[in-house]
């Protein structure tokens, strides 16, 4: 019955305390401007902004998704080191 109790309790451990999957970011840049809904044409200010006002609406502390926030900001960071080249 020891056994029983302890291997239970190590599935539990297994499963609960696991990594998770890593979640898809985004990668293609007309994926990211989709995402923030700027054109191929914007620039830095414009990619910006529409990040504060999409961001403004999908974070966790305003009842959105942590998955959402991480695709804005992916798509953000991608799109801003693409414009600086």
């Amino acid at each position: 019955m020891k056994w029983i109790v302890a291997a239970v309790f190590i599935w539990l451990a297994w499963h609960y305390l696991r990594p998770k999957p890593k979640q898809r970011v985004v990668t293609d840049e007309a994926e990211a401007r989709s995402i923030l809904g700027v054109d191929s044409s914007a620039n830095a200010d414009a990619i910006r902004s529409a990040h504060r006002r999409l961001i403004a609406s999908v974070h966790p502390d305003r009842g959105g998704s942590t998955d959402l926030t991480r695709r804005v900001n992916a798509a953000r960071d991608l799109l801003l080191k693409r414009s600086s080249r």
